[in-house]
Order: C-alpha cells, then structure tokens, then sequence
C-alpha cells in the first residue's frame, strides 16, 4: 500500500470526538447530510465513496475490466492513493493527480459499485478508511461503515428513503453536473448497483444491529441533521 496522506484537521471542541457512521444505499441524501453534519460538529467529513470512486477511476484509466478481480488486484501495487482534507474539504489524488471532480460520472459511479465487490479492494482500502478515523471526531459516509469499517462508532446511522425519490435525486445531481440522460435510465441504474451492493459476499449494504434509521424521503438535508444531532446531543 502506498501513500494515503490523512492530514487530520477537526476542531477542538471541549467535548468526546465521537466517530459518527452514515450508512444508506445511493439517492438517499448521505453526502450532503454528512458533510452538513461534520460542520456542525467541527468534524472532518470521510466520503468513502470517494475512495472507490477514485480506484475505478484508475482502472477506467488503465484500461482494466472492474469486474476482473485478477486485473483489479493487480493493479494495486502500482496505484499511490491519497485522501488530503483542507479546511475540511478532501482531495482525492491518484498517483499525485487530483481526480475530485472527475468521480461523479455515471461511468465511474458504475465501475466503483463493481469494484466494491472484488475483496483485494475492500482489504486494501480498510486501513487507509480507519487510519483517517483513528482520531474520532470524524464523520464517515458509505455502506458499510457502521458494520464493518467503524463496528465500534459511537452513534451510528442508517438512511433510507423511497426509490423514485432516489432516482430523482440521482438524476438531478448528474444533471446538475452535466451528465444528463434519460430518467429512466438513471432509475435502472439505481436499481442494479443496489442489487450489487446489498447481494455482494464481502461487507454487503446492510443496516448495523444499533443504528439509528431514518428515512429521508420527504425530509430536508436540515431536518435529517437536526434529528441526528438530537442523537449525538446525547453522546458529546
């Protein structure tokens, strides 16, 4: 494994620096209501997805199958993977390139539910997700934070919320980043990386025993915060 530069910058706050898990499958807001989260608490904000996104970017870029588990890891040795946050903003670089903006296309987003499944990947992005959580007073966002990445987070939570709300709001969100296509096609998207995600072998989306669920079908990314900070209210 190489470099994975964490540059760890929450804020003091007087308080426990609790590790906070955010789990859901894709559409239900998680990101946006993380990110909310983290700057309320003071906290640094871990998109794991981030971190897949970028790896099946680098296999898109080298040419590699995502579903050719051989090729997948034998890529890894070669792949220097950093996650730097500034101000609480993370930069992903893949082999010293600053990829960020180009990790939301439909392409990637359906090669990185791909390579979520190869176990090579999951063992060696695990340690670079913990080293960034070591600390605790981070947010982390994902699928499998509260059961497999942080088993032991301090409040835990798992969102949920109704598929064509997700679908809109998928589609909205690559509209507004300028890949638009078809709604329909956006929804059979969803729909095929959440049968991926919740089917794999290793770390499948699966809620943890003791999170706390929320739907946020019809819930503002606010709303959603000010419920999980009801919760986290009673940690700190």
């Amino acid at each position: 494994m190489r470099g994975h530069d964490v540059g760890h910058v929450a804020e003091e706050k007087g308080a426990r620096r609790l590790t906070v898990a955010i789990d859901g499958p894709a559409g239900v807001g998680k990101s946006t209501v993380a990110k909310l989260l983290a700057s309320q608490l003071g906290y640094l904000y871990l998109d794991t997805g981030a971190l897949y996104r970028a790896m099946a970017w680098a296999l898109i870029e080298s040419g590699r199958d995502p579903a050719d588990a051989e090729a997948v890891a034998a890529l890894l040795p070669t792949l220097s993977l950093q996650m730097q946050f500034h101000h609480g903003t993370a930069m992903v670089l893949v082999n010293g390139r600053d990829v960020t903006g180009e990790l939301r296309t439909p392409e990637v987003s359906a090669a990185a539910s791909t390579v979520s499944a190869v176990p090579a990947v999951r063992a060696w992005l695990l340690p670079i997700q913990r080293q960034i959580g070591q600390g605790g007073a981070v947010v982390a966002e994902g699928r499998d934070m509260g059961t497999k990445v942080f088993p032991s987070a301090d409040v835990k939570f798992f969102l949920e919320a109704d598929p064509n709300v997700r679908a809109q709001r998928r589609h909205r969100e690559l509209v507004t980043a300028g890949h638009s296509g078809p709604f329909e096609e956006t929804s059979a998207d969803l729909a095929s990386r959440d049968t991926r995600d919740r089917s794999r072998a290793i770390a499948p989306l699966v809620p943890a025993e003791d999170a706390r669920h929320i739907d946020t079908s019809n819930l503002s990314a606010t709303e959603v915060v000010d419920q999980m900070m009801a919760v986290i209210a009673a940690k700190l």
